[in-house]
């Protein structure tokens, strides 16, 4: 597997970026691929261990040693077989994915040493595309099953690509006016281009799913003429009811959920950049913008990076993100994260290096303003640990015209669930231990079932949800 001894004489190349000062000035990716000899040395690197951890670490169990020593071998077209046997969008996970993998990785061993397993993924399929090796594959013949997958996030694509593929008749419905969910609304133009999402959708659709744009499952579909229309649903709507910030101040003018800010970027990017979708970005009066203002992101995770990132393209006058979590220690701390664990420790993320202030065990106390608008965010130090006891005399007043609550999700939105009687767990989850729910031919899959999570999780949990929704139909009497 890979070249006896390369991991020894090579080092790890770090992905590509442009340059933060020229790449807020536009929204193209920003980060750019290895070179090809590079690519072939950093394949070779991927040594013969006993035991591959990186399968353990990937939610997929992407066959990350075998492609990465065709991709060695200079053999992609193999790699790309490799790849799809596992993984049904590449070129999401290679771009959006934190790479677990890389983490568990047992070069890993030497902190900052794993193969670049994440580059090596994304090149696979972005030749695979350039060079014509992905195509529709539509199923030999037809079951007289139909499915209804509820939501066109990355785990009801995945699942409606198996099912489709199995031989079902697969209709996705999608309230949005567009597919895609949050890799399309609300991760950023310049991290994944949304025109490789439209690709996929247009695999899909010449594969034979159809699609219902701007379709609200439990209000323009009930759940009853949902399942009288369909043998099986599929519940894949996401975890999209965000976590709340109770404080005073929190009803003023220019404070926001993350997402919406988002979705109002995306589609007002979609709109200068141009794409096939009919997307329909907010009039003037009402978008949410960074533009000229003090911007304050509460909450340290990927969305609150985005939302700085975003706020930077748009000439907002400062952005500071705050965490009310502690600082975490520059290295792995083996005591609580070894190795193959992932490991929690302090990332600076893209956004940040374009710019911005960051602080950490940050309490907001209350916002205040004027004439019904946020002008000021007034927050203490606290120790860093639950329940994150304020530290007497370290308050602070600082300007803030937009305030971004991004700090997580709590739970799907709960009307499709009620309307179909699906058992719920103590989150507020669908209750689907084995994907399938409560109510017979009702199944629950990505992070409408397990929660707010990775995209590879939600990718993993569509395909598994097919699996169980085609045994399911194959049981099932005529």
């Amino acid at each position: 597997m890979g070249e006896l001894g390369a991991f020894l004489k090579l080092d790890r190349a770090e992905p590509l970026e442009r340059d933060p000062a020229e790449r807020v000035r536009d929204v193209r990716e920003f980060v750019r691929p290895l070179p090809l000899a590079e690519l072939r040395g950093q394949g070779a690197r991927c040594m013969e261990c006993g035991v591959p951890f990186c399968h353990h670490g990937c939610p997929l169990g992407n066959l990350i040693p075998d492609w990465n020593d065709l991709v060695y071998r200079d053999r992609w077209r193999e790699a790309i077989e490799q790849l799809h046997r596992t993984n049904n969008f590449p070129e999401f996970t290679g771009r959006l994915c934190p790479a677990p993998c890389e983490a568990a990785c047992v070069l890993e061993i030497r902190e900052g040493d794993a193969v670049t397993i994440k580059q090596i993924e994304v090149s696979i399929i972005d030749r695979a595309w350039e060079e014509g090796w992905v195509v529709p594959r539509p199923p030999a013949a037809r079951t007289e099953r139909s499915v209804a997958v509820v939501g066109a996030g990355p785990a009801g694509l995945a699942c409606a690509q198996q099912l489709n593929r199995a031989g079902h008749s697969v209709t996705v419905y999608e309230r949005d006016e567009a597919g895609g969910g949050l890799v399309r609304f609300g991760v950023p133009e310049f991290k994944i281009e949304k025109r490789l999402v439209e690709r996929r959708l247009g695999q899909l659709e010449d594969e034979g799913v159809e699609f219902r744009y701007g379709v609200d499952v439990g209000k323009d579909v009930g759940a009853d003429e949902l399942r009288a229309t369909h043998d099986a649903v599929v519940l894949a709507t996401g975890s999209r009811v965000p976590r709340d910030l109770p404080v005073s101040g929190r009803e003023l003018d220019g404070v926001h959920y993350a997402m919406d800010y988002l979705y109002d970027r995306a589609r007002a990017i979609a709109a200068e950049v141009g794409t096939t979708a009919p997307l329909s970005p907010a009039p003037a009066e009402d978008a949410i913008t960074a533009a000229g203002k003090h911007v304050v992101v509460i909450g340290g995770g990927d969305t609150g990076a985005d939302c700085v990132a975003n706020a930077h393209r748009e000439g907002a006058a400062s952005v500071t993100q705050i965490e009310v979590l502690g600082e975490p220690p520059l290295n792995r701390p083996d005591d609580l994260t070894p190795w193959p664990r992932w490991p929690m420790k302090l990332r600076t993320s893209y956004a940040l290096k374009e710019g911005g202030a960051r602080d950490f065990a940050i309490t907001t106390t209350h916002l205040s303003g004027s004439n019904g608008a946020v002008e000021q965010i007034h927050w203490s130090q606290n120790d860093g640990v639950p329940p994150f006891a304020a530290i007497e005399g370290t308050e602070e007043t600082r300007p803030a015209e937009l305030v971004l609550l991004a700090m997580g999700f709590l739970h799907p939105e709960q009307g499709v669930l009620e309307q179909l009687g699906v058992e719920r767990d103590a989150r507020g989850n669908a209750a689907a231990p084995s994907y399938a729910t409560s109510v017979d031919g009702v199944f629950a899959a990505g992070d409408a079932r397990r929660g707010q999570s990775l995209i590879v999780w939600a990718i993993n949990e569509g395909r598994q949800c097919a699996t169980q929704v085609d045994a399911w139909l194959t049981a099932k009497p005529s």
